[in-house]
C-alpha cells in the first residue's frame, strides 16, 4: 500500500493530506503551525497523518511540501549578513532602484529596507557591453580583494551581478569559480544562474534577495530532511515552487527565491484540476487562511504566469503564479484608526496567541470572533472538537471595539465581516475588473481554513453567481501538493522586432533553451516520455516598457509560428488594454522554456448518484446570524463527511466539517457533485 502525502505549512496550521493510490481513500489533518521552526508543526502533522490511516513511512511513496519559510524571512528581516559584489560604478543601483515612491501620493511611505548596506557593496572592474561584447576584461586581483573584505566583514552569503551578464556570462563564471576558491563555506548567488533576463535592477534585485534568504532556507531543509528521515521516511521530499510545479529540497535550497509563493500556488494547482473535474473552465480562486487571502483567476482553467512581481516591496524576476494577496484572514484584527473608523488588518494574531476566543491572551476582535459571535463557525470548537474555544472571549473583545465605535456589540461584528469582505473583493477585482475580465462571467472557488465561511457574502458583493466548495477546502493547498509535477523554468533575453526574427534565429535560441531543459530532466531522472515542454515570448510594442507573455505553438519553429506570437500578442494587447495600436512595429523581447516532468497524481473517481435527499446528514439546529435576514434565524446544521452525491441543501444551513465550515444563506442552494465537491447557486 503507497501513500502520497502533501504539507502546507501556513502561518496558522500545518496541514496535511494523506491519500491511498490503491484505494483513493483521502484522509486529512490539522495541525497548529510552530512559527519558531516550522519543521516541528511539518514533522508532527506527519505523523499524525500516518497514525490515522494506520499507514507505515516506509509505504510513502511521495512527499510534498509547500513552506512560507523564504517568504516569512524576507517579510521578517531574518535573512543573513550579505555581501554584493556588481560592475564597478554600480553598487548604489541596488538603493537607487527606479526611483519610484511606493506609494505616490504619500509623502510618509518608506520604501523598503535595503537587504545589502553600503559598506558590503564592493564595485570592480569589467565591462560588457549591451550586445555582449567585452569592452573591459574583469579585474580578477579586485575581485579577489573583494571576496576577502567581505569575508573579513563576517558576511554569510555573496550576491555576484554584472551588467549584461544575461548576454555574456565569462565574467561572471569567473567570479563564481574565485568565490568557490576563496570563500567556499559562503552561500553565493550569481545573476546569471538566477534571472538570466534584462532590466539590471530587478535582476540585481532577484539576486540579492536569493543570497539573502538562501543560507535560511539551507538550514530548515538539511533540518526538515532530518526529521523527516527520522520518521522512517525514505523517499525523496518535493517543495512547492512559486510556479506551481515541485522541485528537490536541495534545488529549493540553492534558489529560495523560486519559492516565494510556494504554499499559495499549490492551491491555484488544486482548483485547475477542480477545474477538470467539474467542467467548470473560468475559475476565480480565493484561498482565505488565518493570515491572508490569495486570489487568481484562471480563464479556460489556466493560472497565468507572470515572470516579474513585487515581494514586500523587492522586485523578484522569477516564474510565479498570477496570485494576489491581501492581509485578509480569520486572524485579522479588527481595530479602529485614527479616524475613528472601523478597518480590519493586515495584522494578524496569528497562531499564537490567536483570536481571542482561543484563550491564549489576546484581547483584540479578528475575523474569527466575529464569525463565533454571530454563530456563523461553531461557538465552543474548532476541527471537530479537537479544539476548544470561547464565545464569551469573542463577545468580550467585539464588544470593547463596539463601545470606541459607539455601536451595538452584533453590528460591530457584522462590520467586521462587511469590510473584510470588501478588502477580499478589491483583491479580486485587481486580478479581473482591472484586467478586462468580468468576475460575473466566472465561479469563486472557496478553500483554506475560511474561504467557504466567506464565499457567500463575497460573490454577492461581486454579482458572481455559482460558488464552488471543494471536497476538502480546508486543506486544498496540501492536496494540490499531490496534483502538480516537477517543474522549472529557463529564459534568455534577445531583443527582436517581429518583422526581423527569422525561424532559425528564434529556432536557435530555443535549442539552447532546450539543451538546459535536457540537462534538467537527467538531473532529475525523469523519463523520457514522462518529459513536456511549455514555450512562451514576452512581446511588446517596440519602445514599450511592459510585454506580454504569449504561447508559442507546439513543434518546430517556422514562419507560421512568428506570425502566431505576432497576432497572440495583438490579441492579449486588446483584451488587457482596449486596443491595438495598428501600424507600430512589434518586438520580441525574452524567450521563455518549461520544462515539466509529468509524475503520477491523486485522482478522484466520480461516484454514484445518491439523490436529492441529505436528511442522513443533518446534525441538528443552530441560531446564525445571516446579513440577507438583519439578524438570528434558524439553520440547519449538516455533517460535511455525511453528505452523498445529488444531495441537495437549501439555506438556511451550516455544513460544517473538520477542516472549514460551509455558509448557506438563505437564497442559496448546494447540490454534492459526483466528487463530492459543494455547488452553490442562487435558488
Amino acid at each position: 500500500m503507497a501513500w502520497r502525502i502533501g504539507v502546507d505549512s501556513g502561518g496558522t496550521f500545518t496541514d496535511v493530506c494523506v491519500f491511498n493510490d490503491a484505494t483513493g481513500e483521502v484522509v486529512i489533518w490539522k495541525v497548529s503551525s510552530t512559527p519558531d521552526d516550522p519543521s516541528r508543526g511539518i514533522t508532527q502533522g506527519v505523523e499524525e497523518g500516518l497514525q490515522r490511516v494506520e499507514g507505515a513511512a516506509a509505504d510513502v511513496s511521495f512527499l510534498g511540501h509547500g513552506t512560507t519559510v523564504a517568504t516569512n524571512a524576507l517579510i521578517q528581516g531574518r535573512g543573513v549578513r550579505t555581501g554584493l559584489i556588481t560592475t564597478e560604478g554600480f553598487r548604489d543601483l541596488l538603493e537607487i532602484g527606479r526611483q519610484k515612491r511606493p506609494d505616490l501620493y504619500d509623502l510618509q511611505a518608506d520604501k523598503p529596507e535595503t537587504l545589502v548596506t553600503r559598506d558590503l557593496r564592493i564595485g570592480v572592474s569589467e565591462r560588457v557591453l549591451a550586445d555582449g561584447r567585452v569592452e573591459t576584461a574583469l579585474d580578477e586581483a579586485a575581485f579577489r580583494a573583494a571576496v576577502a573584505r567581505l569575508k573579513d566583514e563576517g558576511v554569510r552569503s555573496v550576491a555576484v551581478c554584472f551588467l549584461y551578464s544575461f548576454l555574456n556570462a565569462a565574467h561572471e563564471e569567473a567570479a563564481a569559480r574565485i568565490l568557490a576558491e576563496e570563500f567556499p563555506e559562503a552561500f553565493a548567488a550569481v545573476s546569471h544562474r538566477i534571472a538570466p533576463e534584462f532590466r539590471e535592477f530587478e535582476r540585481l534585485s532577484t539576486t540579492v534577495v536569493n543570497a539573502y534568504l538562501g543560507p535560511v532556507m539551507h538550514v530548515y531543509v538539511q533540518a526538515l530532511k532530518r526529521k523527516i528521515a527520522g520518521l522512517g521516511i525514505a523517499v525523496a521530499p518535493q517543495l512547492t515552487q512559486s510556479n506551481g510545479g515541485v522541485i528537490g529540497f536541495d534545488t529549493a535550497a540553492e534558489l529560495p527565491v523560486r519559492t516565494v509563493l510556494s504554499g499559495p500556488s499549490t492551491g491555484v494547482v488544486a482548483a485547475q484540476a477542480l477545474g477538470r473535474m467539474t467542467g467548470i473552465n473560468n475559475l476565480i480562486t480565493f484561498d482565505m487562511g488565518g493570515t491572508s487571502s490569495d486570489v487568481a483567476l484562471l480563464t479556460d482553467g489556466r493560472c497565468r504566469v507572470v515572470n516579474e512581481a513585487v515581494v514586500h516591496g523587492y522586485p523578484l524576476k522569477t516564474p510565479m503564479l498570477d496570485i494576489h494577496t491581501v492581509g485578509a484572514g480569520g486572524g485579522s484584527i479588527a481595530y479602529v484608526d485614527s479616524g475613528g473608523h472601523l478597518k480590519v488588518g493586515p495584522r494578524s494574531a496569528g497562531a499564537n496567541p490567536g483570536p481571542a476566543c482561543y484563550g491564549l491572551g489576546n484581547e483584540e476582535p479578528t475575523v474569527t470572533d466575529a464569525n463565533v459571535l454571530l454563530q456563523t463557525q461553531n461557538p465552543e470548537y474548532l476541527l471537530n472538537g479537537r479544539m476548544k474555544i470561547d464565545q464569551s472571549l469573542s463577545r468580550a473583545a467585539v464588544a470593547r471595539l463596539a463601545d470606541k465605535l459607539g455601536m451595538g456589540v452584533l453590528e460591530t461584528a457584522s462590520g467586521i465581516l462587511d469590510i473584510v469582505t470588501a478588502n477580499m473583493a478589491k483583491a479580486i477585482r485587481v486580478i479581473s475588473v482591472q484586467r478586462g475580465y468580468d468576475p460575473r462571467d466566472y465561479a469563486l472557488v472557496a478553500f483554506g481554513g475560511a474561504g467557504p465561511v466567506h464565499a457567500a457574502r463575497l460573490a454577492r458583493e461581486l454579482g458572481m453567481k455559482r460558488i464552488l466548495i471543494p471536497r476538502t477546502p480546508g486543506v486544498l493547498c496540501a492536496l494540490g501538493l499531490l496534483m502538480t509535477d516537477l517543474r522549472t523554468d529557463f529564459s534568455a533575453t534577445q531583443m527582436i522586432r517581429h518583422d526581423d526574427a527569422t525561424p532559425a534565429s528564434v529556432g536557435e535560441t530555443y535549442a539552447a533553451l532546450a539543451a538546459q531543459a535536457d540537462a534538467w530532466f537527467a538531473q532529475e531522472g525523469i523519463a523520457p516520455e514522462a518529459r513536456r515542454i511549455e514555450r512562451s515570448v514576452d512581446v511588446r510594442y517596440a519602445g514599450q516598457n511592459y510585454e506580454i507573455p504569449v504561447t508559442l505553438p507546439e513543434g518546430p519553429v517556422v514562419q507560421a509560428s512568428l506570425d502566431a506570437l505576432h497576432q497572440g500578442f495583438l490579441d492579449a494587447h486588446r483584451q488587457l488594454y482596449g486596443f491595438i495600436a495598428e501600424n507600430e512595429p512589434v518586438q520580441f523581447v525574452t524567450f521563455r522554456l518549461s520544462a515539466i516532468g509529468l509524475v503520477d497524481k491523486a485522482t478522484f473517481p466520480p461516484q454514484e448518484d445518491a439523490g436529492p435527499d441529505a436528511g442522513a446528514a443533518v446534525t441538528g439546529k443552530r441560531d446564525v446570524w445571516m446579513v440577507e435576514a438583519g439578524g438570528f434565524i434558524p439553520a440547519t446544521l449538516y455533517n460535511r463527511d455525511l453528505l452523498r452525491p445529488g444531495n441537495r441543501i437549501e439555506g438556511p444551513a451550516i455544513i460544517d466539517q473538520m477542516d472549514t465550515t460551509t455558509v448557506l444563506p438563505p437564497g442559496l442552494v448546494a447540490t454534492v457533485d459526483p466528487y463530492l465537491n459543494l455547488i452553490l447557486e442562487s435558488r
